[in-house]
């Protein structure tokens, strides 16, 4: 008998007709022969709206309480998500985080996964029942509930696979698979049949909504094999997976687009040891994350400064990052919004030389200004206008042939 674990997003789960249909397609695998766990996201809409209610009753709520509120979005969906399964002939009991052994760090909002202890999941998949679990969420050592961050549910799914054994996780969304860009913005984006760990990591880290960059982490590292499909249909999606050698054929895999990014620039840094330090490890104390990071050639015994985060971040980076740069003798602090990251993919770039120069050229004729650069073995990366994104993908999805792809 198989072991399979599913994943079901907001979406999906979006009405009481869609947890009934969700109800059916997984009593229908188990139908078939097969133990299954389901991990559930909440119903579309329902994080935002506790977030906003969390607002409302206070401005800067703690994020101890926001994790506790926000836990019961997923709470809502598995229990309804059960009900249904049993008022159409099964078996099907729900769990949350912590009933499912789900233990993380503390740190709350954006919690990481530090062990899974699935004994009580095996005995009631024994007994016959159809598990469902809470996605997004854990539990402390200490008992305090956590969450995993946006797009939590995901990596809850890719864990419990690691975890379990499961012979096939799928991750069911609101689309078909991984497409070469987002068809709502390139209208000739492709669906791709299979793609390596490192590409897919890379898209999802650049701002490809399907999957959550640590649940493709958490895959890679314990070589968890999945797909990613519509729960909306019965076709195939994309196959992640380890890269075969075929795979480097093709040079470009996708195109990804990021809007939510910020810029900050902290100008007439003193050019001298440990001053670089200072300034990231203020960063990294009030848990932000950043990504390209410039300094310019030192002119005059200083040097400028700068790097992208995601724009929910700027209050944070205003607030303490501000007095950092007086302190430590900058000329000039400034943060702005209204940019966006544009990236292109594939592993085949490892044995293809020319890329970086293709895409610059595609976005200057365009007359797309390139603000910031990065690169790694596998991408390149830019920062241009946010008002020109869409252009820009199309121009490049369009010059790199992918909407050409069989």
């Amino acid at each position: 008998m198989s072991l399979i674990v599913q994943k079901y997003g907001g979406t999906s789960v979006g009405t009481p007709e869609r947890i009934v249909e969700v109800a059916g397609r997984i009593l229908r695998t188990h139908q078939e022969g097969s133990q299954v766990v389901a991990v559930l996201s909440a119903m579309s809409g329902v994080t935002d709206n506790l977030i906003k209610l969390a607002r409302q009753v206070a401005p800067h709520p703690a994020e101890r309480e926001v994790d506790v509120l926000l836990a019961t979005g997923e709470q809502t969906t598995i229990a309804l998500t059960a009900m249904a399964i049993n008022g159409l002939g099964g078996r099907a009991v729900s769990l949350t985080g912590r009933q499912a052994g789900i233990i993380t760090d503390g740190v709350h909002t954006k919690a990481k996964i530090s062990t899974i202890t699935p004994k009580r999941i095996h005995t009631l998949l024994d007994a016959g029942h159809i598990v469902i679990v809470a996605g997004f969420q854990g539990e402390t050592l200490e008992g305090v509930i956590t969450t995993l961050g946006r797009g939590g549910s995901d990596l809850t799914a890719i864990a419990l696979a690691a975890s379990i054994k499961a012979d096939l996780c799928q991750i069911f969304t609101d689309v078909d698979g991984v497409y070469t860009c987002d068809p709502r913005i390139v209208k000739s984006a492709r669906k791709i049949p299979e793609i390596s760990y490192d590409e897919m990591l890379e898209m999802a880290s650049l701002g490809s909504k399907v999957m959550q960059s640590r649940s493709v982490e958490f895959a890679k590292k314990f070589g968890v094999i999945f797909e990613v499909r519509s729960s909306f249909n019965d076709q195939p999606g994309t196959i992640v997976k380890e890269e075969t050698a075929g795979m480097e054929k093709v040079v470009i895999r996708g195109v990804s687009l990021d809007r939510r990014q910020a810029k900050v620039t902290i100008s007439g840094v003193p050019d001298k040891p440990g001053i670089a330090s200072r300034i990231f490890n203020e960063i990294a104390a009030i848990n932000v994350n950043v990504d390209m990071i410039v300094q310019n050639v030192s002119a005059a015994g200083s040097t400028d400064v700068s790097f992208t985060t995601l724009a929910d971040e700027l209050p944070k980076i205003e607030k303490h990052l501000g007095p950092i740069a007086s302190e430590i003798g900058a000329k000039g602090f400034a943060a702005q919004g209204g940019i966006a990251k544009l990236s292109v993919v594939g592993i085949g770039m490892r044995s293809h030389s020319g890329v970086a120069a293709k895409m610059f050229e595609l976005l200057g004729k365009a007359g797309i200004n390139i603000q910031m650069i990065t690169t790694s073995e596998i991408k390149i990366s830019v920062i241009i206008d946010e008002a020109q994104i869409d252009e820009g993908a199309n121009i490049v999805h369009t010059g790199f042939g992918l909407g050409s792809l069989e």
